[in-house]
């Protein structure tokens, strides 16, 4: 499990109180340390405040959904329905207000774990391949040992891709998920982005090697 608040005595109570549980617990005191945290220790549950000294905690959830289906529990202050409203949208499980009950959030805990279908087995927070390193937590893609600047919609394409790795990802789904339902059949638009991002990422554009075509179908990211 993964803590993440930078408040110490929070901290504390709740390492206390879910250690003797008999969870095995890690803490993270800002949005950085969380992410770093997460890709390494791989927690089972994280506990995620949204108020946090480096950046807004709606940003770590949007970070860990770059990669990982682990619940993600908000523990805030903050009680106004937008915050919720807000976190819920990024991708959070649950929302619980400070002061909370030890009682209810181990409740809420345990549920959130019972209801997380999707295995975490297998997620990677970064995904390599022989010509470029694309980090889903960061948002970010590496390649010859530098930065390589996407656009929004060219990192949209390329992370629906690599977190599909392997697999066959329709047009139709491509479309949606990262332009919206209205552009479902605009798949002009994928053979335009797809190559600017073989461009960029690719050794031999021409003939790409991970950002693969199926003919009438889709496209396969292969590692």
């Amino acid at each position: 499990m993964l803590v993440v608040d930078d408040e110490p005595q929070i901290v504390r109570a709740l390492r206390i109180n879910l250690s003797a549980r008999g969870y095995q617990v890690l803490t993270a005191p800002d949005g950085t340390a969380a992410l770093k945290a997460a890709a390494e220790g791989k927690p089972d549950v994280v506990v995620l405040d949204l108020g946090l000294p480096d950046v807004d905690g709606t940003e770590v959830i949007a970070g860990l959904r770059g990669w990982t289906s682990v619940p993600i529990i908000v523990l805030s202050a903050r009680t106004d329905s937008t915050d919720k409203v807000e976190a819920l949208d990024a991708g959070a499980d649950d929302y619980v207000t400070k002061p909370f009950g030890m009682d209810e959030l181990l409740a809420r805990l345990r549920a959130a774990v019972r209801r997380a279908a999707v295995s975490a087995e297998g997620e990677e927070a970064v995904v390599r391949t022989a010509s470029f390193t694309v980090d889903l937590a960061a948002k970010k893609v590496h390649r010859d040992g530098a930065e390589v600047h996407l656009t929004p919609t060219e990192w949209g394409l390329l992370e629906t891709l690599a977190r599909n790795r392997g697999k066959l990802v329709g047009q139709k789904q491509l479309l949606q998920e990262v332009w919206g339902p209205a552009y479902a059949k605009e798949t002009h638009y994928l053979r335009v982005y797809l190559a600017q991002l073989r461009r960029k990422l690719e050794p031999e554009p021409s003939r790409p090697r991970h950002l693969v075509t199926e003919p009438g179908m889709g496209y396969r990211f292969e590692p």
